[in-house]
């Protein structure tokens, strides 16, 4: 069985040199070619709690990787919104480029690619309800997600003391 892949313009945050926000959301539809598709609650569940070793891409591209779970420097996990991300992100062409991309808030979104195993979903008509899903890597995705709902944005790093008070100075002689 071969891994699909989604994505969606989800929320995106820069913290220094880290990334964190949503890879998917439960119940955002998206049109995947002659159907839609649905996120339930619990669908990563089983995936994360069998500990696998989850990579976080830059469009899919296994040749730049950003982070991964085996080293800890990506850590999932599922909350009532979906499936949240934290990664580290290396000093690297990748990494720089995607941070900057995410400081401008110039990226696309987030995607996630997965199999579903024998029950994982549910079908009525044309529409797909992923209940159970085995994940295998999350992307940062720099053009247009499958699944559109949230904005991508990024966070101003957080200013240095040193240079808060340099500044805070500069305005108290204005």
């Amino acid at each position: 069985m071969s891994a699909e892949r989604r994505a969606a313009a989800l929320e995106l945050r820069a913290k220094g040199r880290r990334l964190e926000g949503y890879a998917a959301t439960f119940g955002t539809e998206a049109r995947i070619a002659d159907f839609s598709e649905v996120i339930a609650p619990g669908a990563f569940a089983r995936s994360l709690a069998s500990n696998p070793d989850i990579l976080a891409l830059v469009d899919h591209d296994s040749g730049r990787v950003l982070a991964r779970t085996r080293s800890g420097t990506l850590r999932l996990s599922e909350d009532s919104k979906g499936l949240a991300f934290d990664l580290d992100l290396p000093d690297t062409t990748a990494g720089r480029d995607v941070l900057a991309l995410a400081e401008r808030g110039d990226l696309g979104g987030m995607s996630f690619a997965f199999t579903v195993p024998k029950g994982g979903e549910r079908w009525e008509g044309n529409r797909r309800e992923l209940r159970n899903v085995a994940l295998a890597e999350i992307s940062v995705v720099q053009s247009w997600p499958a699944y559109d709902g949230t904005i991508v944005q990024a966070r101003q790093r957080v200013i240095l003391p040193q240079r808060l008070a340099c500044a805070r100075r500069f305005l108290e002689t204005v």
